[in-house]
């Protein structure tokens, strides 16, 4: 008998019947790891326009003192500023991090 054969009998002693497949979620708890998700800063009343640009600049890669500046009047002008963009894990790590310097975060959001 050969290892197919066994494979047959077996089915058709069952009658058949066959697993169905399932899909795989790609939404859900845990899902959306690739996609770009945003990292927002919020105004509030108690930091100020160069804390704000220095936390920037020490956490997020890329932005220097003067950038920083330029998202702080964003977030004065409008009331919050998307100031990174990327991978799900590097999204969570800057918010704790952007968190951690005082600043007033949004939850995290998918683009």
């Amino acid at each position: 008998m050969k290892p197919t054969d066994s494979v047959a009998s077996v089915q058709a002693m069952a009658g058949g019947t066959q697993t169905p497949t399932r899909e795989r979620r790609t939404t859900g708890p845990g899902g959306g790891l690739h996609e770009p998700w945003l990292v927002i800063v919020l105004n509030d009343h108690h930091n100020t326009f160069d804390g704000v640009a220095f936390a920037l600049a020490a956490v997020l890669p890329g932005v220097s003192f003067d950038r920083g500046m330029t998202y702080a009047n964003r977030i004065h002008s409008s009331g919050r500023a998307t100031v990174w963009t990327g991978h799900r894990e590097l999204a969570e790590l800057y918010w704790s991090q952007l968190k951690d310097q005082g600043l007033t975060m949004a939850p995290l959001e998918r683009q």
